[in-house]
């Protein structure tokens, strides 16, 4: 069956359009020559919220480096933490 990539089919619900490609083999329809690369530079890595104690003295220090820096200073930290978890130990 070959897809007519130009026509976009009409379903009368979700559920139809669901069962209509659960049936399809897309592999069947399309070769590697049919796709483009493509790019999303503006994607964000998904965060998870965290809490963790840390002295007051260390985040006051933090904070006045951040303001030096004009950063927030939680960016700051989350920059100190990936530096020193990529950084190589010997």
């Amino acid at each position: 069956m070959k897809m007519n990539k130009n026509k976009i089919k009409k379903f009368k619900s979700e559920d139809k359009e669901r069962e209509y490609w659960s049936k399809i083999n897309l592999a069947d329809n399309f070769k590697p020559a049919d796709f483009a690369r493509v790019s999303f530079p503006d994607l964000k890595p998904t965060s998870n919220p965290i809490s963790i104690r840390i002295p007051s003295n260390l985040l006051a220090r933090v904070k006045e480096q951040a303001n030096e820096l004009d950063v927030p200073y939680q960016s700051l930290i989350k920059q100190y933490i990936a530096k020193g978890v990529l950084t190589k130990h010997e």
